[in-house]
């Protein structure tokens, strides 16, 4: 089983998708990991070698930011952007999407599910 930064990878896909479970790591630097390591794209992850996994490893470990280190990174970039009370730092205070999109009928991932609001009562006369 090939584990690489604390993430077992999946043994029956390529390795080049395969490389992608990892967070921080998408489909082009999972190739370009693979070039430089000289393994290639179509080979399973079952069929690496010792030696092609210490290659894939060591290049990670230098060169590529992943899992722990990349998730606080992110973390405080988010953080630094509410502190300075940036437009988009209030968009994630108020958990509503960042990036311009429309929010009137849309962006229930952000806003979360529904919270439905009765109508005002009529007086009767």
């Amino acid at each position: 089983m090939a584990r690489i930064s604390g993430i077992d990878l999946p043994k029956n896909k390529r390795g080049e998708i395969g490389l992608t479970y990892i967070f921080g790591i998408g489909r082009r630097t999972a190739q370009k990991i693979l070039t430089e390591a000289g393994v290639s794209f179509d080979k399973k992850v079952q069929e690496w070698d010792d030696d092609d996994l210490n290659k894939i490893r060591s290049i990670i470990n230098e060169k590529v930011k992943v899992e722990g280190a990349l998730r606080s990174e992110v973390q405080l970039s988010v953080k630094r952007l509410i502190d300075i009370g940036s437009y988009r730092g209030v968009r994630h205070r108020n958990g509503l999407p960042t990036r311009g999109q429309r929010s009137k009928t849309n962006a229930r991932t952000r806003k979360g599910k529904r919270k439905t609001i009765a109508n005002k009562k009529k007086a009767t006369k």
